[in-house]
């Protein structure tokens, strides 16, 4: 069960408690993603990545002290990776083969719902036809937390999706994480982050690690900023910002819970963004007195209390104020803790995943109940959903005539279309 602590409903106004606003308050969360001075600190490593490939990379690994001279730049299936799975607990080892199976489970349901396609057209067949890219590399965050549950969920959905070569970068790895990239089936890992790393698998990095297709994974400013920069030479996800969670909740809801899930989402970074929507005051203040009461004994306070700073609590009258707020934000996660809230989540337009009800708790989601963890942050939910199968996907048309006749009409439109906008050559081909 859930947590149910009880603590008296009063008003708190400790660094633990949520600024108060007003609806019409809220400020957008939409933003441009590319921070301009990181853009410009990433277009000189980029650059010289793509000229210079293995000896930059190396370069500015050993800048950043990821790397000494004359270490391995790329760790092996078969070498490091298995090395690493070998080192792990037997715990560890249970414990990411579950977490890959749910992910993988998951996943192959997805892909069940790319299917290829042929109509009939004029005087012929036109269809198309669902094919993987070749190589993806996969970025997992290794700064502040090492997660071994990114490289899960980026590489097992990539394998899934049918990519024949995984490239794994993950700067400063633990075991945990680079066996995490061995049951995942990656290729190889480069030891590495930041902007070298995503040109290192954009360009290549010497003879063991060529261009990929796609590049996939969150990241810091640097990551995203390089990403922005090879995005056109590579398929890429989104370009992710500080993670963000909107609880939306009624008086039934448990406050301890709400604050608990407030706080996880607070520890990820100082810049994370924890949001609450509720129906009143009086639950607003139970779950300010729980998060300063769960905040005391939370041991990555420092973190999560700078971030919580960046929150608020907006009390709304009803539910339908509480959708139009989710939908002017369009924010990465949300959890829905009302009565009959599967009603409730049909009427939401906008987010980047949904947690529906108590139970659902978004570190869920975090850490593989199936659905994939990287997704749109900075109100880019609009336009973009979450990392899938499909990131790793090309759509191909194609079409065939072996009747002439029978596409008569088309034809001469064709060759009409071609006069009306001036390209002779064009109507003379149809023709």
């Amino acid at each position: 069960p859930r947590l149910r602590l009880a603590h008296s409903p009063v008003a708190v106004t400790t660094m633990a408690a949520l600024r108060r606003l007003a609806a019409a308050d809220v400020p957008s969360v939409r933003r441009d993603p590319v921070d301009p001075s990181a853009r410009v600190a990433a277009e000189k490593i980029v650059e010289e990545v793509r000229l210079e490939g293995e000896a930059a990379v190396r370069r500015y690994a050993e800048k950043f002290g990821e790397l000494q001279p004359g270490a391995e730049l790329v760790y092996t299936r078969e070498a490091e990776l298995k090395s690493a799975w070998e080192r792990v607990s037997d715990e560890q080892r249970a414990l990411l083969k579950r977490t890959k199976e749910r992910i993988e489970y998951f996943a192959r349901a997805q892909l069940t719902a790319a299917k290829e396609v042929t109509v009939p057209i004029q005087g012929g067949e036109a269809g198309h036809t669902v094919a993987p890219v070749e190589a993806a590399g996969c970025y997992a965050p290794g700064g502040r937390y090492p997660l071994p549950s990114t490289v899960l969920m980026t590489a097992v959905t990539a394998r899934v999706a049918g990519v024949q070569r995984v490239v794994v970068c993950s700067p400063r790895p633990s075991d945990v994480t680079l066996a995490a990239a061995y049951i995942a089936e990656a290729d190889v890992l480069m030891p590495i982050g930041g902007a070298h790393a995503i040109a290192a698998m954009s360009y290549g990095a010497g003879a063991a690690v060529s261009a990929c297709d796609a590049v996939v994974g969150p990241g810091n400013m640097f990551v995203t900023a390089a990403k922005s920069l090879v995005a056109g030479r590579v398929a890429i996800d989104m370009l992710a910002g500080p993670s963000e969670c909107l609880v939306i909740a009624d008086d039934t809801a448990s406050p301890a819970v709400v604050a608990a899930d407030l706080l996880a989402q607070a520890e990820h970074d100082p810049s994370a963004l924890p949001a609450l929507v509720c129906m009143s005051d009086e639950f607003a203040d139970r779950v300010d007195a729980e998060l300063e009461a769960q905040l005391a004994v939370l041991p990555t306070k420092e973190i999560a209390q700078v971030s919580l700073r960046n929150g608020y609590t907006v009390v709304v009258p009803d539910r339908a104020a509480a959708a139009a707020m989710n939908d002017k934000l369009a924010v990465e996660h949300v959890e829905i803790h009302l009565k009959e809230p599967m009603e409730f989540a049909a009427t939401l337009k906008h987010y980047g995943a949904l947690f529906v009800g108590e139970g659902a708790a978004e570190v869920l989601g975090d850490y593989g109940a199936g659905p994939n963890h990287t997704l749109p942050t900075g109100g880019t939910a609009r336009s973009y959903g979450g990392l899938s199968v499909f990131t790793f996907l090309r759509i191909r048309t194609w079409m065939r005539i072996d009747d002439r006749e029978k596409a008569n009409q088309m034809v001469s439109d064709a060759e009409a279309l071609g006069l009306i906008e001036g390209l002779h050559g064009h109507a003379r081909a149809a023709a």
